[in-house]
């Protein structure tokens, strides 16, 4: 029973552990695709702030 046991945690955590580096990849893909659209649309200004909001 022990063995039952130790195995399925053994296969969730390694599980767990795939989804989160997929996730992971995921979500710095749509960080760059929002960097990229975002340059697209900002327009081009000269103050040297290369698009950064100016507070």
């Amino acid at each position: 029973m022990k063995l039952i046991l130790i195995s399925f945690t053994a296969i969730f955590a390694l599980a767990s552990c795939n989804t989160m580096v997929g996730l992971g990849r995921d979500t710095r893909l749509l960080g760059q695709e929002m960097e990229k659209t975002a340059e697209k649309s900002a327009p081009a200004s000269d103050s040297g702030t290369s698009g950064a909001p100016i507070y």
